[in-house]
């Protein structure tokens, strides 16, 4: 089978050309990530967002990493305050501070608004949580202090029911439901309140700046989605796992619409978070399932969402066989195509399934190939590095 019609070089020319085949120009432009912490990917989005940026008015990046962290990041590359070590050291999470590309990403990105008027921004878009959870405090008090009386408690009464920090942060609630205070007296309170906080907001948004708005609406989401998250913690039932996947993804959807405001961003997440379909995970005897951030994105911007999944033909010593997606891709000559997804998914039939030797790398899945849109395809992962 012939396939080189399907695919571009993995140039800014070929990003054109992809862009130019959808049906609409996207607003978020999601690039997955099959395996975090692969090196040549992060380096090949770097080119990617270079080029976004300056052909195509790209103005904002986008990264599964902590929210109100990324508030570091961004003031650094849009003000300079601030030094790169510290903003890498901590303005990520999930340890994404530590790769190379991110490193580079963020001095290019201060580099050109150095140069330019119109500023580039930075956005994380995770809620400060893995399983377990941060506290709330950050996001409940930030949002406090930006607004003006009369305010439905004081800043003393908040630190009161938040209590230390270390009670929120209990890495052992994760599997032990019973050591979270989700639904304590305290944690019930502080929801109320915060849903009168956010409430105040509207009505005060004439006063504030639009950074302030910006900002006071990502401590508000972030306060309600963190209580929301808390709460479900401390839940007995069976669907205490999906319940948590699912919040996590729609706090994630939340702030990729928030991004979609600023105009086209590029989004840079796993896969999974980035996929069309359902999520699926077996534990124990259960089948777990729930929608992905994008899934819930794309139900407000319609074709103004557009997915880029990327695939390796060989990560480590795993290499793909001849009859699954990848092995077919591998056949391309070259090392680095952007294919059409769905044009590929329409030549194709029952391609095998890949099973990688590779815990942390998620193959794509041929059932699903026509909810995407292209393939970042790459002969070879290269260099791995990272927890997963």
């Amino acid at each position: 089978m012939d396939i080189t019609d399907m695919a571009w070089p993995l140039d800014g020319a070929g990003i054109s050309a992809f862009l130019r085949s959808l049906p609409a120009r996207p607003l978020l432009l999601g690039l997955g990530e099959a395996r975090h912490f692969v090196d040549a990917l992060g380096e090949q989005r770097n080119e990617i967002f270079r080029h976004l940026v300056e052909h195509e008015g790209y103005r904002s990046f986008a990264i599964e990493s902590d929210c109100l962290r990324g508030l570091l990041v961004d003031d650094y590359i849009t003000t300079g305050v601030g030094n790169l070590d510290d903003v890498m050291e901590r303005g990520f999470s999930h340890g994404f501070g530590a790769s190379p590309a991110n490193r580079e990403l963020v001095r290019w990105m201060r580099a050109y608004n150095e140069e330019h008027d119109e500023k580039l921004r930075f956005h994380g878009f995770d809620g400060p949580l893995e399983y377990w959870a941060a506290s709330p405090r950050q996001a409940l008090t930030g949002l406090h202090a930006l607004l003006d009386g009369p305010l439905p408690c004081t800043r003393e009464t908040l630190d009161t029911l938040l209590g230390p920090d270390e009670r929120w942060t209990n890495e052992a609630t994760v599997m032990d439901p019973s050591q979270s205070i989700g639904q304590s007296a305290d944690a019930q309170r502080l929801r109320l309140l915060a849903d009168d906080l956010v409430a105040l907001l509207d009505t005060q948004l004439p006063r504030l700046s639009a950074q302030d708005r910006e900002r006071a609406a990502l401590y508000g989401r972030t306060a309600v989605g963190l209580l929301r998250y808390h709460h479900w913690m401390a839940d007995t039932s069976a669907a205490r796992i999906a319940r948590l996947s699912g919040l996590r993804d729609a706090m994630m959807a939340a702030n990729l619409r928030a991004v979609a405001g600023h105009g086209p961003a590029l989004v840079f997440a796993h896969n999974l978070h980035l996929q069309r379909n359902k999520s699926f995970m077996s534990l124990g005897d259960q089948q777990l399932e729930w929608w992905s951030a994008a899934a819930i994105t794309e139900a407000h911007l319609g074709d103004r969402y557009a997915f880029l999944a990327s695939a390796f033909g060989t990560v480590g010593d795993d290499v793909a066989p001849p009859d699954t997606i990848e092995g077919l891709l591998s056949t391309l000559p070259g090392d680095r195509f952007l294919v059409d997804a769905r044009r590929l998914s329409e030549a194709i039939t029952k391609p095998a399934a890949r099973v990688s030797q590779d815990f942390a790398y998620f193959p794509l899945d041929p059932v699903h190939l026509d909810l995407i849109d292209g393939v970042v395809f790459l002969k070879e992962a290269g260099r791995l590095s990272g927890w997963n």
